[in-house]
């Protein structure tokens, strides 16, 4: 079975390579070819910028009668991007670089400027030496004060890299952590003295509330400790100014309790059952004795809701009489 891909060919015994034909091609054929701009240009015709690195299919040929040193000398065409006209530059291989020859024109290059004024002013020095010993003079004695100058300038570099190298970097470490000790000592009693302070203000807080308390027991040693009766507590008492803001707030909140008059219709009273009358008339002493005690007229008398729920207990007792 034969190869798909074939590397090898079969060459006969009695072939003979001078037997084959060559092609009679012209000098100055063009060849197409794929590049890049190699430098910045703009269109004569239509003023289009064309930029270094821009890909083009040229048409590359052969410079006749322009040789460099035995090597050939290429011209390449390319058309414009907006106006497709007609662009030709040629390779330079003296300057090792390109020649802008026909239809547009290379921008401004800075170096390629420099370079090229260095060039002339080198060749004006050498003809002026070459005419003038005195200029040769001039010359050497300014280029001998131009090496001082720089030998100078490489001396105080070599010194400053002494300097550097020179540096005691154990040294730079313990004064660093000498400078870092000194400040946490700083910070530490920084922090005790904020400390003392906080301390020293709590104190004088404690002191203010215990005045203040023992104040308050001096007072209240002059209440009585007991009381006997749980309607003692309803009572009228002196009160310190803390306890009177208190009782004000709830009675500005709730209402006002401390009237006895109110509060008397609380307690109602069984009327006695009218007995038999005796002679010298001690039942009717009797009942008036029983409830002089708490009059009847601080019920009829009295507008409150505790009041109407002492009459609604007269009522009940008279009911069932």
């Amino acid at each position: 079975m034969s190869e798909r891909k074939v590397l090898n060919k079969y060459y006969p015994p009695d072939f003979d390579p001078a037997k084959i034909p060559k092609l009679k091609l012209p000098k100055d054929r063009q060849y197409v070819v794929r590049l890049m701009a190699p430098f910045n240009m703009r269109c004569k015709t239509c003023g289009e910028y064309i930029y270094k690195g821009k890909k083009f299919n040229a048409r590359k040929e052969t410079v006749q009668n322009e040789v460099y040193l035995g090597l050939p000398i290429f011209r390449f065409y390319i058309k414009c991007t907006r106006c497709l006209a007609e662009i030709t530059f040629k390779t330079d291989p003296e300057n090792t670089d390109y020649t802008m020859e026909h239809g547009a024109t290379r921008n401004f290059q800075a170096e390629k400027l420099l370079e090229e004024e260095e060039k002339r002013m080198q060749k004006e020095r050498e003809e002026e030496e070459l005419n003038n010993p005195m200029k040769v003079l001039e010359n050497r004695t300014k280029d001998s004060k131009l090496e001082m100058e720089v030998l100078e300038n490489l001396q105080e570099l070599k010194e400053l890299n002494q300097r550097q190298a020179n540096v005691d970097f154990e040294a730079m470490l313990r004064q660093y952590q000498e400078h870092e000790e000194e400040q946490r000592l700083r910070e530490q009693q920084e922090d005790e003295e904020e400390l003392r302070a906080m301390l020293e203000q709590a104190q004088n807080r404690r002191l203010l509330v215990d005045s203040d308390s023992d104040e308050e027991p001096a007072r209240s040693h002059l209440r009585p400790v007991g009381k006997t009766k749980p309607t003692d507590i309803l009572q009228e008492e002196p009160q310190p100014q803390s306890k009177k803001l208190k009782t004000e707030s709830w009675e500005r909140s709730v209402g006002k309790l401390s009237s006895k008059a109110q509060l008397a219709g609380l307690v109602a009273v069984k009327r006695p059952k009218p007995g038999p009358a005796l002679p010298n008339g001690t039942g009717k002493q009797s009942t008036t004795a029983s409830t002089g005690s708490f009059p009847t007229g601080t019920t009829s008398t009295s507008s409150s809701s505790l009041g109407l729920l002492g009459a609604y207990s007269d009522s009940e007792d008279s009911s069932s009489d």
